[in-house]
């Protein structure tokens, strides 16, 4: 059975696809800096930008994909509470699909 989608319910599982990606590259990032912290230590180095305005260029591009997640969780609580239980119901059934 053939069963279409409202324009609502592919936005949210766009914004749900886009959520998952931000979370990904949010766990790169984090991943990220703590490598270059234990290189910079290692090396006897130091993060001249964090010694300057007190955060790191990777702090500010966590604290960016961290607002960016929390945008997307919001928007898509949102569009949730605006529909059916069988909207819901088939929702998860296409996000399971992809996982």
């Amino acid at each position: 059975m053939q069963v279409t989608m409202t324009e609502r319910q592919r936005i949210l599982i766009d914004t749900t696809i886009a959520r998952d990606k931000a979370q990904t590259l949010l766990r790169g990032l984090l991943d990220a800096k703590a490598r270059s912290e234990k290189h910079l230590r290692d090396s006897r180095q130091i993060d001249a930008m964090k010694t300057v305005t007190g955060r790191s260029s990777m702090d500010n591009a966590i604290a960016s994909t961290q607002r960016m997640v929390e945008a997307l969780n919001r928007a898509i609580d949102q569009a949730k509470r605006d529909l059916s239980e069988e909207d819901l119901a088939l929702l998860d059934d296409v996000l399971d699909e992809r996982d």
